[in-house]
């Protein structure tokens, strides 16, 4: 069955995260062969996918695994509705939704499984969903027939997984709804292995005889790539055998309405701030996503994943004088969400600080860096660890397993099993047993990310790490990544600092992964005898990784946020150079 989606939207695009479209509809991909490439976070990749923190680095050069994808799946568009609706025109003329509700009552408006009324397009798209672990409408034993039939066509070994989601958006801009969009959909992908030679195909297309054939195709094109003898499945004895109990969803699921009171109350108490003239609008939403794997070595395992988010952002000033802030929020569960009114405010007042930014004198200073920001340098970190990095040599920490990289109080943590964490996962994309690790223990690093490629290359043993997709290979990555708070609260942090940055935000990619250099675009405050003073932009930081670990202090204000956390940091000696 393909995947539909159904759709009403503004062109413009709010501040907040957009969830990923379905595909136009085109004609058959042709057959291909990619070079491997990392995933994204997560062990399966989700339907409607959302920006990460770090970027990956790029897998192991290594043999090209075949490829292949089912035909692009068909889109269904609904137009917006008018500015100025009438009741009774069904979705393009849908009454206008009444003031939102506020505090701990909106927030906690949402359904568990009963339909809410409304015109027929979202009565039909919000129906009672399953709450299991496995995805919607596929026969459990769909996968074992799929291995079995790519077994008959001549496969030695092989693994199929099925990822199927639902999500949910809305956002409004200046008070008027901008979109309300729904999507679902379902993929499924298949790698076999003949020999030290793989392959792996995708489809949307569900049925019996199309999945045989696609079986087929899979093994013809594995006996056509170069060999790979680091590709396989993982030996019995490696697979996870227990499942711990995450709490990944909580059973409901909001209403568009819910949500557009969401996005109201937030964009209102943006506004709301003295100073703010303009707004780039609110956006809410929520999503589920269900995995199911099973591979010829015996595996079978699946788990589900669901959450909320809530983002605002808005401008101060006028003319080219104009500056712009943020505000976000998510969780598994509703209640972890920060009030709305709470985003807009913060969204607000963050803009005004910004107003007419000074620059700073060139020079060494300590940069303290924001937590919403700071968590960059994990994602640095985890590039730089990646067994597949690791394997090519391209990276600055090549030597570094075992030795002092941080600071003595520096602890870094990578928590599959954090309940309601928004990567957690009971097993990796392999089927091997997650665990909680110091991946940083008292500023030793202690481990590389490996898959099972990556360990077999470097003789070493699986960490648990393997992150996939329906239509690429394994390859490592971290889950829920954070460093352990410290000891300094942030006014300690910076109460010595003479003269030095604090970053709010942080621009461009100037960091090299192989020799650690690192050079980025910055704003936020000048920090002047202990305190923050006037913001300041158009600035550039820059140092060398190894150097910025080194001199790195935590302070305690550490908050979960998503996958990647960690607490306000101060790095001292880094260059900056301003006016």
């Amino acid at each position: 069955m393909a995947k539909s989606k159904k759709k009403s939207a503004a062109k413009k695009k709010p501040a907040a995260k957009k969830a990923a479209g379905a595909k136009k509809a085109a004609k058959p991909a042709k057959v291909k062969s990619a070079a491997t490439r990392a995933p994204a976070k997560n062990s399966a990749k989700k339907p409607a996918a959302k920006k990460v923190a770090a970027r990956k680095p790029a897998a192991a050069r290594k043999p090209a695994a075949a490829t292949a994808k089912a035909p692009a799946k068909a889109k269904t568009t609904v137009k917006p509705a008018p500015r100025t609706p009438k009741a009774g025109k069904g979705a393009a003329g849908a009454k206008p939704l009444a003031p939102p509700a506020r505090g701990e009552e909106a927030r906690g408006a949402v359904r568990n499984t009963t339909p809410v009324a409304g015109p027929s397009f979202v009565a039909r798209s919000i129906a009672t969903r399953d709450a299991s672990d496995q995805p919607a409408g596929v026969d459990p034993g769909l996968l074992q027939d799929l291995i079995g039939w790519a077994r008959a066509a001549g496969a030695d070994a092989a693994d199929a997984i099925v990822v199927a989601g639902t999500s949910l958006s809305v956002a409004q801009r200046l008070g008027v709804r901008e979109k309300l969009e729904r999507s679902e959909g379902r993929d499924l992908g298949l790698r076999v292995l003949v020999g030290t030679r793989q392959a792996i195909v995708s489809s949307t297309d569900f049925a019996p005889a199309g999945l045989r054939e696609l079986a087929g195709r899979a093994v013809a094109m594995a006996r056509a790539v170069p060999e790979d003898p680091v590709c396989g499945l993982a030996p019995e004895e490696l697979l996870a055998r227990e499942r711990p109990e995450l709490d990944l969803d909580d059973g409901r699921e909001p209403s568009p309405e819910t949500l557009m009171g969401w996005c109201a109350e937030a964009e209102d108490a943006a506004r709301a701030v003295a100073g703010v003239t303009n707004s780039e609008g609110a956006e809410a939403g929520w999503g589920r996503t269900a995995v199911a794997m099973a591979m010829s070595n015996g595996f079978t395992g699946g788990y589900a994943r669901a959450g909320y988010s809530l983002s605002c952002a808005v401008l101060a000033g006028d003319g080219t004088a104009m500056e712009r802030d943020y505000d976000w929020t998510t969780g598994v569960y509703v209640e972890e969400l920060e009030a709305p009114a709470a985003i807009g405010r913060k969204a607000g007042e963050g803009a005004v600080k910004r107003l007419n930014p000074g620059r700073m004198a060139s020079g060494k200073a300590p940069v303290v860096f924001d937590r919403r920001v700071s968590g960059g340098m994990l994602g640095h970190l985890a590039g730089a660890i990646n067994g597949r990095a690791i394997a090519r040599g391209a990276s600055f920490l090549l030597d570094a397993l075992g030795s002092d990289v941080f600071a003595a109080g520096v602890t870094i943590v990578d928590d599959p099993h954090r309940r309601r964490g928004s990567a957690s996962k009971p097993f990796d994309g392999e089927g091997l047993p997650t665990t909680r690790r110091a991946i940083v223990d008292k500023g030793r690093l202690t481990t590389w990310i490996l898959d099972l490629a990556a360990a077999r290359q470097l003789k070493m043993a699986p960490t648990g790490h393997a992150a996939r997709g329906v239509s690429g290979p394994p390859s490592p990555s971290t889950t829920n990544l954070h460093m352990e708070p410290g000891r300094d609260s942030v006014g300690d942090l910076i109460g010595d600092v003479a003269d030095g940055l604090y970053v709010t935000e942080l621009i461009g990619f100037g960091v090299n992964g192989v020799t650690g250099d690192y050079s980025r675009g910055a704003a936020g405050f000048r920090i002047e005898g202990g305190r923050l003073t006037t913001p300041v932009s158009g600035i550039t930081i820059a140092g060398n990784l190894k150097d910025m670990f080194r001199a790195l202090t935590p302070a305690d204000d550490l908050r979960f946020k998503g996958a990647v956390n960690a607490p306000t940091i101060r790095i001292d000696g880094m260059t900056i150079a301003g006016a």
